[in-house]
């Protein structure tokens, strides 16, 4: 558990970095600039077109998002450095995934450390019409993921997922 923290921050760490790194190389208009500089602004996640996804960076310099797993509503912190969707309990719950204590056989490495977790498949996962289905997920004890990680079991299936322009885009 300890482990996949430490590499979950660094990976953090890193994409914030190479974040701010290309938006120096990407100049702002100005107007842009000044009011950013100014004051944090919360923006959401906006529909481009048809199929894609353009969500801004948060505070903290994380992609957050909302979506839907089987239609009802979960946050997600997109994790390009995760395998799989990882669900903590009290989520994985919510949508009727409640692992047996025997359930719990898979090995994962976290920053904090090795953890037990228990492999689950989600029918359904969309991101404002961004829809996959059968995504392959992992559930971990509650104090072990404090947020869910939107991962590559999702990212992987789509057209393509990049950072542009201070936002991440997902196309499908």
């Amino acid at each position: 558990m300890r482990n996949l923290m430490i590499t979950a921050a660094i990976v953090a760490g890193l994409g914030t970095f190479m974040a701010h790194m290309a938006d120096k190389m990407t100049p702002a208009p100005a107007s842009a600039m000044t009011a950013s500089s100014k004051v944090a602004r919360v923006e959401t996640p906006t529909q481009a077109t048809g199929r894609s996804l353009n969500i801004p960076r948060d505070a903290r310099g994380h992609f957050q998002v909302d979506g839907r797993i089987d239609g009802q509503r979960i946050a997600f912190m997109v994790d390009t450095g995760a395998s799989v969707v990882a669900l903590n309990e009290t989520a994985a719950a919510r949508f009727g995934l409640r692992p047996l204590p025997g359930e719990y056989k898979a090995t994962v490495s976290t920053a904090n450390g090795t953890i037990k977790a228990a492999r689950a498949r989600l029918a359904m996962v969309d991101l404002g019409g961004i829809i996959v289905r059968d995504v392959d997920a992992m559930v971990l004890p509650d104090e072990a993921l404090s947020e869910n990680l939107l991962g590559l079991s999702f990212l992987s299936r789509l057209k393509r997922f990049e950072y542009a322009n201070g936002q991440m885009v997902l196309e499908q």
